[in-house]
């Protein structure tokens, strides 16, 4: 029958079906990370981690760069495991330090500058850190550990993060 139908229906069709198949598929691979918030603003995750009493889960990462960064996130920050856990736990921050996309001149020297205090020499770093006021009003920065690229999954990833957290106490 569609050997009947002209060239241009054909085309059209074919286009609304891979059109279609492209919305279902990426609808399907967000769907985790829709309700999980990732901060830049470091400052507003202190305060959001003073009022729900939890610690600041730091990713520094080269999203657009480098290759342990973005198996990271395929392999455990976009499962559901990794989402239920955030959601219970921490308060997550992304500082991203990319090739090609350009931030803004504060959100680069706040990145820069974290990257600095916590000594970063390779991408992925995930701190996990405890905001602690001093008497003059300013914010410490508490380092309970950190990690990076564990393989394994999810499974594996998180059993490290719960091991550094239990510092917490």
């Amino acid at each position: 029958m569609s050997q009947h139908l002209p060239k241009f229906v054909k085309t059209k069709t074919m286009k609304k079906i891979l059109f279609i198949a492209f919305i279902a598929l990426t609808a399907f691979t967000t769907t985790a990370q829709e309700n999980l918030t990732w901060h830049t603003d470091m400052n507003k995750a202190v305060a959001i981690s003073a009022e729900q009493n939890k610690p600041i889960f730091i990713f520094f990462t080269g999203s657009d760069w480098c290759g342990w960064c973005i198996r990271l996130q395929k392999e455990v920050f976009h499962k559901p495991d990794f989402e239920k856990w955030a959601k219970e736990n921490v308060i997550l921050v992304e500082l991203d330090f990319p090739r090609k996309t350009k931030l803004t001149p504060e959100l680069q020297q706040q990145n820069y500058s974290l990257s600095q205090t916590f000594n970063v020499k390779g991408y992925p770093t995930v701190w996990f850190v405890s905001p602690e006021k001093k008497e003059d009003g300013k914010v410490n920065l508490k380092a309970l550990g950190k990690t990076g690229y564990v393989a394994g999954g999810p499974e594996k990833w998180l059993s490290v993060a719960n091991g550094i957290l239990e510092t917490k106490n």
